[in-house]
C-alpha cells in the first residue's frame, strides 16, 4: 500500500476539503488517516528555536568541529 501526505480542512459538517487536488491517476477506494494537531503541539519555528538554543548542540560551535570549507566537495549541477 502506498501513502500520500496532503493537507486539508474538516468543516463543521465533518466534510474533508483538500487544499489541492490529489496528484494521482488511479481511482478507487482509499483508506484515509486524519492527523489532528494537539493543543500542546508547538509549531515548526518553536522547534527550530528550541534546537538552536539547546545546550546539547553547543559542541557544534567548537572550531574543531568546523572541518569543511567552501572548497570541499563539488558544486551542485541542476542541469539534466
Amino acid at each position: 500500500m502506498k501513502a500520500l501526505e496532503i493537507t486539508g480542512t474538516v468543516n463543521a459538517k465533518g466534510e474533508l476539503h483538500l487544499d489541492q487536488p490529489l496528484p494521482v491517476k488511479q481511482t478507487g477506494r482509499v483508506r484515509v488517516i486524519l492527523l489532528f494537531p494537539e493543543a500542546e503541539d508547538i509549531d515548526e519555528n518553536e522547534w527550530l528555536k528550541a534546537a538552536a538554543t539547546n545546550p546539547v548542540f553547543a559542541f557544534l560551535h567548537d572550531p574543531e568541529e568546523d572541518i569543511y570549507t567552501l572548497e570541499d566537495g563539488k558544486p551542485l549541477n541542476n542541469e539534466r
